[in-house]
């Protein structure tokens, strides 16, 4: 029996006689067969990380989408990495923010911000943090290891080029490091040749002694967030988390978390300053994009798979699945906003909006005129 989805509507299309990929066809049935709303050219909007090239380190792993991977993303980078127990990411900086999201595990996050001040926390799935760019950071999995997703504030971004201590180290002169530091040259003979990036050491001590060992310094916590402890905005047929610098003070990047039960969906709108860039946790959703003139475009998505969609460009997301949804939507601007059609239409003159339409008085009373954001089919 052939279960294979053919491109065929009504007498558009035809079947395919040669090569193809079902497995690839059927987590993208949108693509193959795209409902007749879509039009035009919208570019693509969708990489999944299973097809991202995967670096390969002394314990753990870590890979990236960026421009390179998928040409629209012009504001964001996203970044997912996995520390087993003890493993880490090595003290660096950036020049670019880093927003982070802890998917699973436990992992101590270390920074030292232009004040001096001192971070030194453990966090859990559903918590995250932000680096400044400049601000050195490191990153180490405890007992259960840790995974985790980073966000980057320019989609030109590559995990490849971060500022390593190592490398610092191994590209300064031996006598300039020997002044700097006060110690004979001789302290660095052993120092690394090239960046360690990802390896191996012992999980750390409990959080108080390593506090503890470092004596009387100003510690701070502003630089992370406890989201798995923040209340859920609830409605019929999902729930949302929004997390930006009106609750996280720090953060030059916003954040929208969905949760989508069966048949919900997070309804048209869009954000009128900031690019979105979309990581998805669990289940599986479609979302149409909306651009001028006239071109739709309509894409599936599946855990781990990475959407984006531009600043001012209408789109909604459904959960398409029979399981909950989960995404994480990341914003280039510090504050969350959007424009929700439901709204737009609700606020504006009925006869204006049957004008336009062509639509019956039905509608117009349907419409409510508070902030829907979930709908249930």
């Amino acid at each position: 029996m052939n279960d294979k989805v053919e491109p065929i509507r009504g007498t558009q299309g035809a079947d395919i006689v040669g090569p193809r990929n079902p497995d690839v066809e059927k987590q993208n049935p949108d693509l193959l067969l795209p409902p007749e709303t879509d039009h035009g050219g919208i570019p693509n909007l969708k990489f999944p990380f299973a097809m991202a090239h995967n670096r390969l380190e002394d314990g753990g792993w870590a890979r990236e989408v960026t421009q390179r991977e998928m040409g629209s993303l012009k504001e964001l980078a996203i970044v997912n990495m996995r520390l087993p127990a003890g493993v880490v990411r090595e003290l660096h900086w950036h020049k670019e923010a880093e927003w982070a999201y802890v998917l699973n595990g436990r992992v101590r996050f270390y920074l030292i911000d232009d004040q001096r001040q001192v971070l030194i926390e453990d966090l859990e799935p559903g918590d995250l943090w932000l680096a400044p760019a400049g601000f050195p950071h490191a990153i180490q999995g405890l007992e259960e290891g840790t995974e985790f997703v980073l966000i980057f504030n320019d989609g030109n971004f590559s995990e490849n080029q971060t500022l390593l201590v190592t490398e610092l180290f191994a590209h300064t002169p031996r006598e300039v490091l020997a002044k700097n530091f006060g110690v004979p040259e001789s302290t660095f003979d052993g120092i690394p040749s090239e960046e360690k990036y990802i390896f191996r050491m012992p999980v750390p001590g409990p959080i108080e002694d390593v506090r503890r060992e470092l004596g009387a310094v100003n510690f701070t916590s502003k630089y992370v967030y406890r989201a798995s402890q923040m209340k859920r905005n609830e409605f019929e047929g999902g729930a949302t988390q929004v997390i930006d610098s009106k609750n996280f003070e720090v953060t030059n990047l916003a954040a929208l978390i969905i949760d989508l039960e069966p048949g919900g969906m997070r309804e048209i709108h869009w954000h009128p300053d900031s690019d979105e860039i979309q990581y998805y946790i669990s289940g599986q959703a479609r979302m149409t994009v909306f651009d001028a003139v006239n071109n739709a475009r309509t894409f599936d998505y599946v855990a781990g798979d990475v959407g984006y969609v531009p600043k001012t460009l209408a789109h909604y997301i459904e959960n398409t699945g029979d399981e909950p949804m989960r995404v994480i939507n990341v914003f280039h601007q510090g504050v969350y906003k959007d424009v929700s059609l439901n709204n737009w239409l609700a606020l504006t003159p009925p006869e204006l909006v049957k004008g336009h339409l062509d639509i019956g008085q039905d509608f117009i009373d349907s419409l409510r005129k508070e902030y829907k954001t979930i709908v249930k089919s």
